[in-house]
């Protein structure tokens, strides 16, 4: 088990866009359970492996309630085939953007292709939370944050306020 450290707003890596898995290994699937070590840990339902630092086209996701059996979900190189007309509307908070939430409108069913930890192809339609979960960690590795979904006056309020906490937090390494 090892839980990586989360890149928070405002490092810019959060806007990177993530390359393409190349190839499903085992150092692939050491990192996807370690991402799920990070994801529990935070504690958060959906993480990309951008927000730990490697930008990558992988997320997990695990919607089990408390108090129910862990259910995690790993999608290699996820992509939206279709969305749906119809929007719903969800409060969405991000493991880079602690304590802050919103609501977010987005295609209430969306059908995303992916592969798993075998290499092999799959094909979901998604409603729901999980529809939600899929297309805000999907957003991740284009390098868009669920920010960039409410007002422009909300979302600077936001990242200005990271911005200043950033600042204002030591160095690593700087006195105390």
């Amino acid at each position: 088990m090892s839980i990586k450290p989360l890149i928070i707003l405002p490092d810019p890596l959060l806007r990177q866009v993530s390359r393409p898995v190349e190839q499903v290994d085992e150092r692939l699937k050491k990192f996807a359970a370690d991402m799920l070590d990070t994801m529990y840990d935070a504690p958060g339902i959906g993480l990309a492996a951008i927000q730990v630092g490697e930008p990558l086209r992988l997320l997990v996701i695990d919607l089990a309630k408390e108090k129910e059996p862990k259910a995690p979900q790993v999608f290699i190189n996820p992509e939206i085939v279709s969305k749906s007309e119809e929007k719903s509307v969800y409060e969405e908070g991000c493991l880079s953007i602690p304590d802050y939430y919103a609501e977010v409108e987005r295609p209430a069913v969306v059908r995303v292709k992916y592969r798993d930890l075998e290499g092999q192809q799959h094909e979901v339609e998604a409603s729901g939370l999980l529809a939600t979960c899929l297309q805000h960690e999907i957003d991740h590795l284009d390098g868009v944050l669920f920010i960039d979904h409410i007002s422009r006056l909300k979302r600077d309020i936001v990242v200005r306020k990271f911005k200043k906490l950033a600042k204002d937090k030591p160095q690593s390494g700087a006195l105390a």
